[in-house]
């Protein structure tokens, strides 16, 4: 099925940094990206209640993966709307537009509706979250947790 997933750049050098914490940290690590993901998650489904009813539609769909790095995914098979149309359908158009399906708003070419939009503002309280967290897992493990 199609869908979309999204992982935020950036975190790379963090969890380069957290490899040299102890094997324990991992668990640690994981729920910080996890707690993240949900906090995108709920920015991209917020974004996609208000943006159109295409992509109201999608809102229902987004939800956080759990990993070490804050991912969401969105789409896949799942029916949504009065027709019960498989989300994978409606995802990109709501999303970019198209050129051919009228039902769609314009393509646009390299810009977003709604879920990169959403994915770029959250970016500053993403990272600013994701570096308070890793601050306390350093602490907790140089204190010996």
């Amino acid at each position: 099925m199609d869908r979309i997933s999204v992982r935020v750049d950036g975190v790379w050098p963090v969890l380069r940094d957290l490899q040299k914490l102890p094997a324990d940290a991992d668990r640690e690590t994981r729920d910080v990206g996890y707690r993240l993901a949900v906090l995108l998650a709920g920015q991209v489904a917020a974004n996609a209640r208000v943006d159109s009813r295409q992509s109201a539609l999608m809102a229902s769909t987004v939800r956080p993966v759990a990993g070490r790095e804050p991912s969401i995914v969105a789409g896949g098979g799942a029916r949504v709307g009065r027709r019960g149309t498989p989300a994978f359908k409606i995802l990109f158009g709501s999303e970019f537009g198209a050129r051919t399906y009228k039902q769609f708003r314009p393509h646009l070419s390299g810009g977003s509706y709604w879920m990169w939009e959403a994915i770029m503002a959250a970016r500053p309280e993403i990272d600013a979250e994701a570096g308070r967290g890793v601050d306390r897992l350093v602490r907790a493990f140089d204190r010996g947790m």
